[in-house]
């Protein structure tokens, strides 16, 4: 061990010759292609190298096979985590967007908007402005808390009663709608 740390090239080449053989049977029943098979090993014996020339490298030398197996199991699995990343996607996978306008959609966006903004005019002035402020325009809370004069714990539960107004109001409409469209609302 203190002359593979140390780098005496014949100790490194007794490692390389015994250990390579062992790690190409392990890494060709993963059925890789020889090239794979042989930057894999390089990896390994890389690593296996830089490990032992740290201070706390290897800790148990009896245990040194097992040491380079884990090692080399580590490289095999980043490597099967770059390939899938670098997998291209299949055909069926590649739906090109549609150039055309989604006007259904657009349309529904619209609506929703309308409908949201609709709901906050009804609601009182300081939810209205406490559900803007968080949720529209996205303000930091400790702005808003310095804006409505409260901590972050009673901003908490303003902002709870607010949304539960907000829902409230919204299935409220949700029924008329509902009502409007089975016949059921007013008439």
């Amino acid at each position: 061990m203190e002359r593979l740390r140390a780098g005496d090239p014949s100790t490194e080449e007794h490692f390389v010759a015994y250990f390579e053989q062992l790690l190409r049977i392990k890494l060709r029943s993963r059925m890789l292609a020889s090239d794979k098979v042989q930057d894999l090993q390089q990896e390994t014996f890389i690593r296996v190298f830089a490990n032992l020339r740290k201070a706390d490298g290897v800790r148990q030398p009896e245990r040194f096979g097992a040491f380079v197996n884990s090692i080399c199991n580590n490289v095999l699995r980043e490597y099967y985590r770059s390939a899938a990343k670098n997998q291209p996607m299949e055909d069926a996978h590649m739906d090109i967007p549609d150039k055309v306008l989604d006007l259904e959609g657009f349309l529904v966006t619209k609506q929703s908007a309308e409908r949201v903004r609709r709901i906050l005019d009804e609601m009182p002035k300081r939810d209205r402005d406490l559900l803007r402020a968080i949720f529209l325009e996205e303000k930091e809370k400790d702005t808003v808390c310095r804006d409505f004069g409260v901590n972050r714990e009673y901003l908490r539960v303003l902002v709870y009663r607010a949304k539960d107004k907000f829902k409230a109001l919204y299935e409220k409409g949700q029924m008329g709608v509902a009502g409007r469209a089975t016949g059921l609302g007013k008439q």
